[in-house]
């Protein structure tokens, strides 16, 4: 069955690590068509808008979209640029499942003392503390007043605290939810009752719930011990950049925005922004976004091309290719993968 994908590179290194990204694609033997749209920072200067009007409809016919990455806060501000394309998408799609594997790719090398982990980080995608409620008044003048107000659902928190319970039931058995319900109590005591409640239904689930400083801790002093991770919008926001600085840095950081329903399309994407201090030196490492396109093939059921592009990637980095920020070519890390995947 051939996928009809969307391909949005949007801006930065989104660029060239999509296009590469694809030609990966193409070499691990995936059956898939693209089609690429140009929303970006550039067109919003050119149109005043981060997509046209019908790009969720657009969007809509698609199995799957790729995001290279979207923001250049010199030219547009990040409020405009994410709340404009990313936000919108995701809960147009109800992509309420953010997923981000945390492991080291053979060869290369992370801060920690340890090798031996792997984490799948599951974040609420579409509420809770990112849901834009709130406002401002008395603009400008000393009694300003700021409120930002999250919002949290019984169907939100069940749903992707079951996503996590049957993540880590496929997986080691092992699942951390993660509130900080000493201090709120009661969005995240909400949060810890829903979460007794699933686990009465998951009796192979071993459930440990941490507090999120708790759980920065232990993600550099015991990654070993953490198997599947669910958090809040804003707290798994917060942990997957902590996880990838453990896994090596940005570079290797890839994602998934998942609806498990199927209802409409997911969207995958590397999460290192565009990188404007970069983007036209040709060395970003695009192995997060050759890893987004590889969960991308895995969730549409094309098993095998996802697994060969794993495979490649693994072997290029125990050559030492594409281990380090900065040393190779995107270029150079590219044509590597792609030897491998012509072996």
């Amino acid at each position: 069955m051939t996928h009809r994908i969307a391909l949005i590179p949007g801006d930065g290194i989104g660029i060239p690590v999509t296009q590469d990204a694809m030609q990966v694609v193409t070499a691990s033997g995936a059956d898939v068509q693209t089609v690429t749209f140009p929303w970006s920072c550039d067109h919003y200067l050119q149109h005043g808008v981060m997509m046209p009007d019908d790009g969720i409809e657009t969007l809509r016919g698609f199995d799957a979209i790729f995001l290279g990455a979207v923001g250049w806060p010199a030219r547009v501000p990040d409020s405009v640029s994410l709340h404009g394309l990313l936000l919108p998408i995701r809960k147009a799609f109800v992509q309420y499942a953010n997923i981000r594997p945390h492991r080291l790719l053979e060869g290369v090398e992370g801060p920690l003392k340890t090798r031996d982990f792997d984490i799948l980080c599951i974040r609420e995608n579409t509420e809770g503390e990112y849901s834009g409620a709130g406002g401002r008044v008395h603009v400008g003048t000393p009694d300003e007043v700021a409120v930002e107000t999250a919002i949290f659902t019984r169907a939100g928190v069940e749903r992707i605290l079951r996503f996590g319970f049957e993540q880590a039931r496929a997986r080691r058995g092992l699942l951390a939810s993660v509130t900080k319900s000493n201090a709120q109590r009661h969005t995240m005591v909400f949060w810890d009752q829903i979460t007794d409640e699933l686990a009465a239904e998951y009796p192979d689930v071993q459930v440990t719930r941490y507090h999120i400083d708790a759980m920065c801790a232990r993600m550099v002093m015991a990654p070993e011990s953490l198997d599947v991770v669910v958090a809040s919008n804003l707290f798994g926001d917060i942990l997957t950049d902590l996880g990838a600085a453990i896994q090596g840095g940005l570079g290797f950081a890839a994602s998934a925005n998942i609806d498990p329903t199927r209802s409409g399309p997911s969207m995958f994407e590397p999460v290192h922004g565009s990188a404007p201090d970069i983007a036209d030196k040709g060395i970003a490492n695009p192995m997060a976004a050759f890893w987004s396109a590889a969960m991308m093939l895995d969730h549409l059921g094309q098993t095998a091309p996802a697994a060969r592009i794993m495979a490649a990637m693994e072997a290029t980095t125990a050559r030492g290719i594409g281990t380090q920020p900065g040393r190779d070519t995107t270029d150079a890390i590219t044509a590597a993968v792609l030897a491998q995947l012509k072996d």
